[in-house]
């Protein structure tokens, strides 16, 4: 008798056990939310049954020229401009930009929205769907990607990067981190590199830009120079292998990549005056119009024009024992006159060919306690190092990104790059928290 009473017992128990944890058939809602998946959407748009047609902004063109082309009434255009007026501004509409429309795919084609792109990720949308006009903004996603790139150099950085199919402007990212320490003018046939890098990307597949370097090293002469991100007093910076700043109190040099044509020389036969003289300075050849950064904070003393010799010229004071001066500018950059306080790394004028000059090119000098010295001898101490409360935390990071780098050039080993080799890291790469000091 108690075993039948234990197997009832047992068989309820199933048939309860199995009726609660059967899988429930899809309601109405489930079906709706499952058919959803299958829909295209365009600019948060579901294009099922719509048509898109693209046009391109031409010279003289705007929203109410390009409402009535599209056969709306005047009242109605009014009504889009009027609800419109938040997101799309139409003195920044220029020849060349897009905008789209998206008609009914049935015989009465009806308008149903029309989106301008005001940037490759901002988009203004109108809804004519209803019987009142709606307009909203409309963002495209953008993920970041982190990548590997390294490569040795045989003539420029530009170049060995480009060649290795990376986009060049990482070149001028990492010239940015180590221009207090590296002359890149100077860099010779052997040096080499590897970092770490943050590109950005739309719909996860088009490459907008490169947002950061996430860690480098740069070997140059035989020697390494490292760059490790690490964030104090909510400001992130990039230190070396020592914990000391990478950012030095001078750039060291006022230009990105073009080459030197004259040094410092106490006794340089002068192109145009066709003699021997001293050129307490370096020129550094460049195209007409090619930007000329100030080499480090400062105010402005002097800007003149100097006929018979430097042209149009900057002089910058510093503090009370390093000045420089930019010559032979085209022109000056806009807002910049004798009591301007300038920031490092700041554009304060253009390459020209004023005054004594047989060509384009920026006459560079530097000044110390008022006598001239060799800018490309100059030292300059080092910005604030890691807190010595923060140091373990920094070596965690720098541990972290050292690893990173070699384990990723490692991969790169069994693969054969021609110049510069890139890869893109596995979206769940090994990094540190955040509160550990590395911006991610």
């Amino acid at each position: 008798m108690n075993a039948k009473i234990t197997l009832i017992c047992l068989t309820c128990i199933c048939f309860l056990f199995s009726c609660r944890h059967k899988p429930a058939l899809p309601d109405d809602g489930f079906a709706e939310w499952k058919d959803s998946l299958q829909h295209v959407y365009q600019y948060g748009i579901c294009t099922d049954s719509l048509d898109l047609t693209e046009y391109t902004l031409k010279n003289g063109d705007n929203p109410a020229a390009i409402f009535s082309s599209l056969g709306l009434s005047a009242a109605k255009a009014d009504s889009i401009s009027r609800c419109s007026a938040g997101i799309l501004d139409p003195t920044r509409l220029r020849a060349g930009m897009n905008y789209y429309t998206f008609v009914t795919t049935d015989s009465v084609a009806a308008l149903r929205y029309i989106v301008f792109a005001k940037s490759l990720t901002d988009f203004a949308v109108i809804d004519l769907t209803a019987d009142s006009v709606r307009a909203y903004p409309f963002n495209k996603e953008i993920t970041l990607k982190r990548k590997f790139v390294d490569g040795t150099i045989s003539s420029s950085l530009w170049n060995a990067i480009r060649e290795g199919g990376t986009d060049p402007l990482l070149a001028i990212k990492l010239a940015d981190v180590f221009a207090w320490q590296i002359d890149f003018f100077d860099v010779k046939e052997g040096d080499s590199f590897r970092a770490v890098y943050h590109e950005a990307y739309i719909d996860d597949t088009i490459p907008l830009n490169i947002t950061s370097i996430e860690g480098a090293v740069f070997t140059h002469r035989g020697k390494q120079f490292t760059a490790i991100p690490f964030c104090q007093d909510s400001v992130t910076e990039y230190f070396d292998g020592e914990g000391n700043s990478v950012r030095k109190a001078f750039l060291k040099a006022p230009l990105d990549f073009f080459r030197i044509t004259s040094r410092f020389s106490n006794s340089r036969f002068h192109p145009v005056l066709k003699r021997y003289r001293a050129h307490h300075g370096v020129d550094y050849a460049a195209p007409t119009g090619t930007p000329v950064k100030a080499i480090g904070s400062g105010t402005v003393v002097k800007k003149a024009y100097q006929p018979n010799g430097g042209g149009n010229y900057l002089t910058i004071k510093h503090n009370s024992v390093y000045s420089t001066t930019y010559m032979h500018l085209s022109r000056f950059a806009k807002g910049i006159h004798a009591g301007s306080r300038v920031q490092q790394g700041e554009v304060i004028g253009y390459v020209g060919a004023t005054g004594l000059a047989t060509g384009p090119h920026l006459d560079f000098r530097v000044f110390k306690n008022g006598q001239p010295i060799n800018p490309l001898n100059m030292e300059a101490p080092p910005s604030m190092p890691v807190k010595p409360e923060l140091l373990d935390s920094f070596r965690l990071v720098q541990q972290s990104v050292l690893a990173e780098l070699d384990s990723f050039r490692a991969v790169r080993d069994s693969v054969v790059f021609g110049g510069a080799g890139t890869q893109q890291l596995p979206a769940d790469s090994t990094v540190l928290a955040s509160a550990l000091g590395i911006n991610r």
